[in-house]
């Protein structure tokens, strides 16, 4: 019988689990995306832990248990690995994936959100960073920072050296597409929205070495759609430009103190098209030499294939 690993990640925008194997294959795996009422721009933690508790067992019977071994449980206790990083909505993951270990007499490993898009980045990206030593960019509605990864043998040792002091990357993305009438999280349809943008509209990025600002943006941007002056699809536009541009002046910045050029970009922003190929070309140009990792789209929202990857790297390091 094939041996897998039990990923759990139960983040405040998607329920997931996934079975994977050691050499990365998924064998099994079912998400589901939380709603969210028309109009409004997330969820309180009281009503995202409800909906985890009601999709895990509807998720569970997706999941084929009795066709594979499974070997160990991986879950992500908390969104990022710092003292006091805390949550709700991860306990209904760790909760289940306790009994589970207990039932099924397997190890259990913790992990946290962050470490699980990272790991997701580098399974799925079409390359992975040759060093082990990395920057990682982390883009989502609940964070936006540039980290400094090491890669170890049971998962990553990060520190964070900049990031939004403000807004989230993906806050801006869904304020900006809610106030133009979209549903949340709005970033697929404001990405299809900006590619019929035919206008010079734009906005200013602030940046201020390796932290930036997306409120001033924000406020511009909600300028705009009040005044009527420019249409919807510039608007889009603009928005995936000042993430882009603000993104670019600050991991430039980085580079110039000496960091490293390889680039592990994730997250649930990080699947716009958009942004992805103006960041390659600004930073992959020969002047300034850097090396961009992207990971797949598929993977780049909330998932729980990287933290299942990250279990089999505890596993192998026997760390409990």
């Amino acid at each position: 019988m094939t041996k897998v690993l039990l990923g759990i990640d139960t983040s405040n925008y998607r329920t997931s689990l996934c079975l994977a194997r050691e050499d990365g294959q998924i064998v099994a795996e079912a998400k589901r995306l939380l709603k969210v009422k028309e109009g409004k721009r997330g969820l309180q933690q009281s009503e995202a832990v409800f909906q985890h508790v009601m999709n895990l067992p509807e998720l569970s019977e997706q999941m084929k248990w009795d066709a594979y071994e499974i070997v160990a449980v991986c879950v992500s206790e908390k969104p990022r690995p710092v003292d006091q990083s805390y949550m709700p909505v991860f306990k209904v993951g760790e909760g289940l994936a306790k009994s589970l270990s207990i039932y099924l007499q397997v190890p259990l490993y913790l992990t946290t959100h962050q470490e699980g898009h990272i790991a997701a980045g580098e399974y799925t990206a079409e390359r992975r960073p040759a060093n082990d030593r990395f920057l990682a960019v982390h883009l989502s509605g609940g964070t936006s920072e540039i980290l400094l990864c090491d890669r170890q043998e049971s998962g990553y040792a990060i520190e964070k050296v900049g990031g939004t002091i403000d807004l989230h990357a993906g806050q801006l993305v869904d304020r900006i597409g809610v106030a133009m009438g979209m549903s949340f999280p709005a970033g697929p349809q404001l990405e299809q929205l900006a590619k019929n943008a035919a206008g010079d509209f734009r906005i200013s990025s602030a940046v201020d070495g390796l932290n930036f600002s997306f409120s001033g943006p924000e406020a511009s941007l909600l300028r705009a759609i009040e005044a009527g002056q420019v249409n919807q699809e510039d608007i889009a536009r603009a928005t995936e430009q000042c993430i882009a541009n603000t993104l670019e002046k600050a991991l430039r910045h980085a580079l110039e103190k000496g960091m490293p050029r390889d680039i592990l970009i994730v997250g649930g922003v990080a699947a716009n098209q958009y942004m992805r190929e103006r960041l390659i070309n600004r930073l992959e140009h020969p002047a300034v030499k850097a090396k961009l990792y992207f990971c797949d789209p598929v993977y780049s929202g909330d998932n729980a294939y990287g933290v299942a990857m990250l279990g089999w790297m505890k596993q192998k390091a026997n760390i409990i």
